[in-house]
C-alpha cells in the first residue's frame, strides 16, 4: 500500500515537471517571435556601424527617428517578411571571405595642420567659383578651390553649382551641402562668405579658366598678380584645376579636411541617407553597386554593346547635340576592348556570381535611371533578385523632396555607397573615384574595382562558347581581383611615357586615394609615420 502511494507521488511530480518544461518552451518561442521579427544574420567584427561624426564628417544622427519607428513602404515590408539571407550556406569562412575588408595595416587619417600652418592672412580680394559637372566633380572642384583660395590669399565666396550640365539641376549650394558647417569648419584655413559684398557686385571681374593640374607657382605668381588690377577673380571652371601631387603637405591636408570632413551634405539629405543605410542593413551585409549604365554615360562614352540599333542611334544623337562634349566620333567596339565602357548589368551579374556572392545577396543600386529600364536589368535581377534602390527602400513621399534634383539624389547614393560593406563600381567615373577615396580614408573598407579590360575578354569567350560559367571562370575572376579590393597603397603617378596634359590625366586622382598625404601608418604607440 505504501509502495503504491510512493509511485503515485512520483508520477505526479514527473507530470508537474513536464508541464513546467512545456510552459518554458512555449514562452521562449513566444518571446523569440516578438523580439526578433526579422531573420537573424551572422555577424563578424568587421561589419561596421554608422560612422561617428569625427570619422566621416556627417552630422550626428541622434535627433532622427529610427526607421523601425516609421512606416516602411509596402514593398520593403513584404521583402523583410519573406526574404532570408542565408549567408552561412558556404560556412563562416566563406562568409568572411566575401565580406571581410582588407587589412588597413594601421593607416589612419592624419590631416591636422602642421605647427607652421597659420590663420588666413589678410585677404587680397574675393574668389568666385563656377563649378561644373555632376555632384562629385563639383565636390572635388569646390575643395580644390578652398586650397586655391588659401594659396592666393583670397576670401572664397560660396561656389555656384552647375545648372547647365546634362542634368539641368537647379540646386543651390545650401540645398546640397551644410553651408554653415562648411564655413565654420574651415575658418582657420580660409575665410568663406555666402555672397559677394554689395559694393563689389558691379565691379569688373577677372574671369579666368585656371590651367588644369596647376601647382603652387602658377597660382602664387600668375594668378596672384591679378590682385594688382582686380578685387574679384572668377574661376570659370573648377574641375581638375589643381595638381594631384607635389604640393605642400599642409595644402594637401587642407584638401582632405575640406573633402572628407568640411563638405557635409545638407541635414535633410544626411537624414534620409541614414534611413536608406539602416533599411539596407536590416537585410544584413550588403553590396552597393554603382551601376553607371545611364543615358548620359553611355552617350558620352560611345558604348553601345548590348543595345539595339535604335538605342545606339539615340545615344549618338545625344552626343552630337552636346556642344561641350568634345569627342563625337567613337568606335564602340574599340572603347569596350580597351576597358573604357561601363560593364552592362548582365556582365555585372556574371562578375558577382563568379566572385562567389550568392543569389540572395542584398544589392543597393546606386545610380540614376538605368538606360532601357527593366529590359536591360532582367539578366542581373534573375541572378540577384534582392536588388534595392532609393525608390524601393523609401516611400514616394519620403523621396519626393529630392526626386527632381540629380545632385541631391546622387548624394543619397553616395552616403549608402560609403557605408556599404562592399562597394563595386561598374565604371571608374567621378562618383566611383570619390567613394573609393572616402572608403580608404575611413579605414580601407572593401572596394572591389572590376578589371574591365580583362573581364571583357572573358565575357567575349563566354559569348563565343569557348568558355562556360563555372569553377574555371570563377577561379580566373577571383585571381584577377585579389589585389583590387581597396587595400592600402600609394597613389599612382603618371603612366610612363606620357607627356603634357596626358601625363597629368593618367595620374590617379587625389581624392581617389589620399595616401600618403592624408593617411599615416602607426606600427606602435611610439612609432612615427612610415612609408608604404
Amino acid at each position: 500500500m505504501q509502495r503504491r502511494r510512493t509511485r503515485t507521488r512520483r508520477l505526479s511530480i514527473l507530470r508537474w515537471l513536464l508541464s513546467c518544461a512545456i510552459s518554458v518552451l512555449a514562452l521562449g518561442v513566444l518571446l523569440a517571435v516578438h523580439v526578433s521579427p526579422f531573420p537573424s544574420v551572422p555577424s563578424f567584427s568587421d561589419v561596421r556601424k554608422l560612422p561617428k561624426q569625427r570619422e566621416i564628417g556627417y552630422r550626428g544622427w541622434s535627433t532622427e527617428l529610427s526607421w523601425t519607428q516609421e512606416s516602411a513602404p509596402p514593398q520593403l515590408s513584404r521583402l523583410l517578411a519573406s526574404q532570408k539571407l542565408d549567408s552561412m550556406s558556404d560556412g563562416m569562412s566563406g562568409f568572411e571571405k566575401l565580406w571581410k575588408p582588407p587589412s588597413n595595416r594601421g593607416f589612419v587619417p592624419c590631416v591636422m595642420p602642421s605647427s607652421s600652418h597659420s590663420a588666413p592672412e589678410e585677404s587680397r580680394g574675393y574668389l568666385l567659383v563656377s563649378t561644373n559637372g555632376g555632384l562629385n566633380q563639383m565636390r572635388a572642384g569646390i575643395c580644390d578651390m578652398v586650397a586655391v583660395a588659401r594659396l592666393i590669399n583670397a576670401t572664397l565666396v560660396i561656389p555656384k553649382l552647375d545648372r547647365k550640365s546634362f542634368w539641368q539641376d537647379s540646386s543651390n549650394f545650401s540645398d546640397v551641402f551644410d553651408e554653415e558647417y562648411f564655413i565654420q569648419s574651415l575658418a582657420n584655413d580660409v575665410k568663406i562668405i555666402k555672397k559677394l559684398p554689395k559694393e563689389l557686385a558691379m565691379a569688373t571681374k577677372a574671369v579666368k579658366y585656371f590651367t588644369s593640374w596647376s601647382g603652387v607657382g602658377y597660382y602664387q605668381d600668375e594668378i596672384s598678380r591679378l590682385w594688382d588690377d582686380y578685387q574679384v577673380i572668377r574661376a570659370a571652371k573648377s574641375d581638375s584645376r589643381l595638381a594631384n601631387n607635389n604640393l605642400p603637405p599642409d595644402i594637401q591636408k587642407l584638401r582632405c579636411r575640406a573633402f572628407y570632413e568640411a563638405l557635409r551634405f545638407a541635414p535633410r539629405i544626411e537624414a534620409l541617407g541614414k534611413l536608406l543605410v539602416e533599411r539596407m542593413r536590416s537585410f544584413g551585409p550588403y553590396i552597393a553597386l554603382h551601376l553607371r549604365y545611364e543615358k548620359d554615360m553611355l552617350a558620352f562614352s560611345g558604348c553601345t554593346y548590348g543595345l539595339s540599333p535604335g538605342e545606339a542611334d539615340e545615344l549618338t544623337r545625344i552626343r552630337e547635340s552636346m556642344a561641350h562634349w568634345k569627342v563625337k566620333d567613337i568606335d564602340p567596339q574599340e572603347q569596350r576592348a580597351r576597358g573604357y565602357c561601363p560593364l552592362t548589368p548582365k556582365e555585372v551579374g556574371i562578375f558577382l556570381s563568379a566572385l562567389g556572392y550568392p543569389s540572395n545577396t542584398p544589392i543597393y543600386i546606386a545610380s540614376g535611371e538605368i538606360y532601357g529600364g527593366d529590359s536591360h536589368m532582367a539578366d542581373l535581377e534573375s541572378r540577384f533578385p534582392m536588388l534595392m534602390s532609393k525608390e524601393k527602400l523609401v516611400s514616394v513621399n519620403e523621396l519626393e523632396p529630392f526626386s527632381h534634383y540629380a545632385s541631391q539624389m546622387a548624394a543619397l547614393d553616395y552616403i549608402v555607397s560609403v557605408e556599404s560593406d562592399v562597394f563595386i563600381p561598374s565604371y571608374s567615373g567621378n562618383m566611383a573615384r570619390a567613394v573609393e577615396g572616402h572608403r580608404r580614408y575611413l579605414g580601407h573598407r572593401k572596394t572591389i574595382i572590376p578589371d574591365r579590360k580583362a573581364l571583357v575578354r572573358l565575357f567575349d569567350k563566354i559569348d563565343q562558347g569557348s568558355l562556360k560559367e563555372g569553377k574555371r571562370l570563377s577561379d580566373m575572376i577571383v585571381q584577377l581581383h585579389k589585389k583590387w579590393q581597396g587595400s592600402p597603397r600609394k597613389r599612382k603617378g603618371p603612366i610612363s611615357g606620357t607627356r603634357g596634359k596626358e601625363r597629368f590625366r593618367s595620374e590617379e586622382a587625389f581624392y581617389e586615394n589620399p595616401l600618403p598625404d592624408c593617411l599615416c601608418q602607426w606600427e606602435s604607440r611610439n612609432s612615427s609615420h612610415a612609408n608604404v
